[in-house]
């Protein structure tokens, strides 16, 4: 497999693919000037044959301006072996789950999906693709999170709240309300301070 990004991120993506028992060929990076990071080649442009791939990218939208761009490109899942996930839950390609999370009943997580070190997501959440679930973030049941959306650290979210799409949800917010797309909320309880038209 490869990693497609190899900053800060693709570091921990490198040993979530090592406990899952992965072999990593390289990393990809075309703006990193690093011939190697963890011991693992950084190649400087995309091999020219289909490959799997993880994108080890921690922004949304350049996930998902990548998958757009490589239509040819497997795309693996990384379920790390220390996160606890109900066998019920549903999870599509190309999502990395970090060690501690727990993932309960009948969740759906999308593509492309980041669900970070110790985040919650409790029973019948849906995740669309491209979001970002920081660490120690904690979701009750029944909250949809749209597409690209950005939970920060340590958000807690009510049970049945709606998130829309590409929202940005400050470290630490309390939300306990819906939230409409393209929002920045921030604080307790959660303010939105921005709506992106």
């Amino acid at each position: 497999m490869y990693l497609y990004g190899a900053s800060g991120h693709g570091k921990v993506v490198a040993e979530v693919a090592e406990e899952c028992g992965y072999h990593i060929e390289a990393y990809i990076d075309e703006y990193l000037s690093e011939e190697k990071v963890l011991n693992y080649p950084v190649l400087h442009t995309v091999p020219p044959h289909d490959i799997e791939v993880l994108i080890s990218i921690g922004n949304n939208r350049v996930r998902k301006e990548i998958v757009n761009q490589h239509q040819l490109f497997s795309y693996i899942t990384l379920l790390h072996p220390k996160a606890i996930i109900s066998k019920s839950v549903k999870i599509e390609e190309g999502t990395i789950v970090m060690p501690g999370v727990t993932i309960n009943a009948v969740a759906e997580i999308g593509k492309h999906c980041i669900i970070n070190t110790n985040a919650s997501i409790d029973h019948e959440c849906i995740i669309e693709d491209f979001v970002h679930i920081s660490p120690n973030a904690a979701l009750a049941g029944g909250v949809y999170v749209g597409e690209g959306t950005h939970i920060g650290i340590g958000v807690n979210i009510i049970q049945g709240i709606k998130i829309g799409k590409w929202c940005t949800i400050g470290a630490g917010s309390v939300i306990i309300s819906d939230v409409p797309d393209g929002s920045t909320v921030v604080g307790n309880p959660g303010k939105i301070i921005k709506v992106k038209v």
